[in-house]
């Protein structure tokens, strides 16, 4: 199988971008590539500290910059930052030079599956589930505009990394 366009995993943070992407590239034989990890290496700070330190609107510029950068490399697959997606720029780059594929989660995984590290800036403040019903709100329609949308379950990710193949080779982003 070749990748003929870059996959670009997009959606919230927790529904499974970084570990299903993970997945993906390994059965796909291309390399993976995860948006944050990138923007940390760059900036020689954790995304906590960037937004600490410089606030979010400075993790965006970053951000924006890494993706860009990324997407000049051969077809790989990326998982992109919760928030990235939301940026016009990138969001229109992405849209223009990958597959870009939502990982619609429920907020109860999102909620269980965030929970297992404290990395996420977003939700250090207050009540996490409340941010997290609030952001999601505010960013699904947004989401939505993704080439195609795949619910992420609380389930083996292999499932959905079969599902993604298939969609693939339906849009024709995956060629024998």
């Amino acid at each position: 199988m070749i990748l003929t366009r870059t996959v670009a995993l997009v959606g919230m943070m927790g529904a499974g971008k970084s570990s299903i992407g993970r997945r993906l590239a390994a059965r796909l034989n291309v390399p993976f590539r995860d948006a944050d990890s990138e923007t940390e290496a760059a900036a020689g700070c954790t995304v906590a500290q960037i937004f600490e330190r410089y606030g979010e609107a400075a993790f965006r510029d970053g951000e924006r910059k890494v993706i860009a950068r990324l997407l000049a490399e051969p077809p790989h697959v990326m998982a992109t930052g919760g928030g990235a997606f939301m940026d016009p720029q990138t969001r229109e780059r992405l849209k223009r030079d990958t597959v870009t594929i939502w990982l619609r989660a429920p907020v109860d995984v999102l909620l269980a599956r965030t929970g297992r590290r404290e990395t996420r800036p977003l939700l250090m403040q207050g009540d996490p589930r409340a941010t997290l019903e609030r952001l999601l709100a505010e960013r699904s329609s947004t989401y939505a505009q993704a080439d195609h949308t795949l619910d992420s379950e609380d389930g083996p990710h292999g499932q959905s990394v079969g599902r993604i193949v298939t969609l693939l080779e339906d849009c024709g982003a995956l060629t024998a």
